[in-house]
C-alpha cells in the first residue's frame, strides 16, 4: 500500500501527477519501470504521436516532424535533442519535449518529498544488510528480470560517436571497458554493428547472473567479447577485470553504474577505471541527476544518505548534482562569473558531498586521474497521451579524457 503524502494544491497537480500516478506501492519493478525510461526515451524525441499531423515535412522542422522520413536526428551528441516547448505547443502533442526544467510547483512538491524521505530513512539493520552485500541484490534482481527488462541500448553510438570510431574496419586494435554491464545490453549492439577484426568488448559486471546471462546469449563471441563478474571498486588483486591489464583500455562506458555504489567507494572505483584507460582514452558516462522523477517518488524506509537511496528491489541508487559530478571525477570546480559565483559553487558542491562522502578523500584538480571533455545536463518531459500525464526525468551525460 502507498504511503500518505502531503496534499498537492490544484496548481501543482500537473507537474506532479506522474508521482501521484505512479505512487501506488514500493514494489521493485515499480521503481525499476520507472527507472527504465532512461533507456528507452533517450531518442524519444523522434516518437510519433497517437495521430498524424496535417501538415507536410516542408511545412515543419525535420525535429518536429511526425514523418519518419523527416525526422532528423541531431548530430550533435549534446544538443539533446531541439524539441523546445513554448507556451504556444500543446504538451500532449509529442512523447517527449527537451530542455524543460521543472516549474516551481514541481520543485516544490520535491524539496516536501525530501524532507519526508530524509524524516524517514533506513534503519541501522537494513543499511548494514544492503550495504554489506550488494552483490547478493543485484544477482536477485537478474534472476528475476534475466534478459528482458532493458532495451538494448542502440542509442550509445549516437551518443557517443567515440564507439562507432573504434568499430571502424580499419580502427585497428581497440579495446572497450563496459562497466557495470548487465544483461548485455550495451556490448551486444556495439558487436552487431562492429566492422573492426581488432575490436575487443570487455563486458563486464558485479552480478554472477548477469554474466552468466550474457555468456549464454547467443550473440555471445568470444573472439571479440569477454565477459567477467567485477567490481569497480574492488582493492588489492580485485582492482581490475580478468585479462585487462594497466593502460590497456581506449574506451571505458559507465551508464547507469556509477550510482550503484556507495559514495565511499567513488574514487576506489576512479582510481581502478583510470590504472585501466590508457592515457588519452576516454570514458562514457551516463547517469540519474537530481530532482529525476525516480529520486522524488521514493518514499519512507529508502533514504541511506543525501541523494542516496534503496530502491524495493534491494539496489542503490544515488543521484548526482552536475557540479558535485564533475568534482569527484576532476577535482575541478566548474567555472562560475564572478567571485560570488565561484564560492557559490564550490559550497554547494562540498554541501552535496559532505553527507556521503570526504571531500578531502576525493582528488584535486592537480592529481585527479581525469580532465573534463563534456558534462551536460540531460532534462525530459515525457509524456503519456493516453493519461495526460507529465514526467520530469534528469540525466547527466559526459565524456571524461584520461590524463
Amino acid at each position: 500500500m502507498a504511503e500518505p503524502v502531503a496534499p498537492i494544491t490544484p496548481a501543482q497537480v500537473a507537474a506532479t501527477s506522474a508521482v501521484a500516478s505512479l505512487a501506488t506501492g514500493d514494489a521493485a519493478t515499480d521503481s525499476k519501470a520507472v527507472e527504465s525510461t532512461a533507456e528507452s526515451t533517450v531518442e524519444s524525441t523522434t516518437a510519433e504521436p497517437a495521430t498524424s499531423s496535417a501538415e507536410t515535412p516542408a511545412e515543419v522542422p525535420a525535429h518536429r516532424s511526425h514523418d519518419p522520413s523527416n525526422n532528423a536526428k541531431r548530430t550533435d551528441p549534446f544538443m539533446f535533442g531541439q524539441r523546445f516547448l513554448t507556451q504556444e505547443d500543446n504538451v500532449f502533442e509529442y512523447n517527449a519535449w527537451d530542455h524543460v526544467e521543472t516549474d516551481d510547483a514541481f520543485k516544490e512538491y520535491s524539496e516536501k518529498q525530501y524532507e519526508l524521505q530524509r524524516g524517514s530513512p533506513v534503519s541501522d539493520f537494513d543499511k548494514s544488510r544492503f550495504n554489506g552485500d550488494p552483490a547478493k541484490w543485484w544477482n536477485l534482481f537478474y534472476k528475476n528480470n534475466t534478459a528482458n527488462f532493458f532495451k538494448d541500448r542502440k542509442w550509445l553510438q549516437q551518443e557517443f560517436p567515440v564507439l562507432n570510431e573504434v568499430c571502424e574496419p580499419d580502427a585497428g586494435p581497440k579495446t572497450i571497458l563496459e562497466i557495470g554491464a548487465g544483461a548485455g545490453n550495451t556490448a551486444f549492439p556495439i558487436l552487431a554493428r562492429n566492422r573492426n577484426p581488432h575490436l575487443r568488448i570487455h563486458a563486464c559486471d558485479f552480478s554472477k547472473t548477469a554474466v552468466d546471462v550474457m555468456r549464454k546469449d547467443e550473440a555471445y563471441d568470444t573472439k571479440h567479447m569477454q565477459a567477467d563478474v567485477w567490481d569497480v571498486a574492488g582493492t588489492g588483486d580485485e582492482s581490475a577485470p580478468p585479462g585487462l591489464g594497466p593502460a590497456s583500455v581506449d574506451v571505458a562506458i559507465l551508464v547507469f553504474i556509477f550510482s550503484a555504489l556507495s559514495p565511499s567507494q567513488w574514487k576506489q572505483a576512479i582510481d581502478n577505471v583510470a590504472r585501466l584507460v590508457k592515457p588519452g582514452g576516454m570514458v562514457c558516462f551516463r547517469d540519474y541527476g537530481r530532482g529525476d522523477l525516480a529520486q522524488v517518488r521514493f518514499r519512507k524506509g529508502r533514504y541511506l544518505e543525501e541523494n542516496f537511496y534503496i530502491r524495493g528491489d534491494g539496489t542503490r541508487v544515488y543521484f548526482f548534482e552536475k557540479d558535485e559530478l564533475v568534482k569527484i571525477w576532476t577535482g575541478a570546480i566548474e567555472k562560475v562569473e564572478g567571485a560570488e559565483g565561484a564560492e557559490k559553487v564550490q559550497t554547494t558542491v562540498e554541501a552535496d558531498s559532505e553527507a556521503a562522502a570526504d571531500p578531502a578523500a576525493l582528488f584535486t584538480e592537480e592529481d585527479a586521474p581525469f580532465t573534463l571533455e563534456n558534462m551536460g545536463v540531460d532534462r525530459r518531459l515525457i509524456v503519456n497521451r493516453a493519461m495526460k500525464l507529465k514526467m520530469y526525468r534528469c540525466w547527466l551525460q559526459g565524456r571524461f579524457r584520461r590524463k
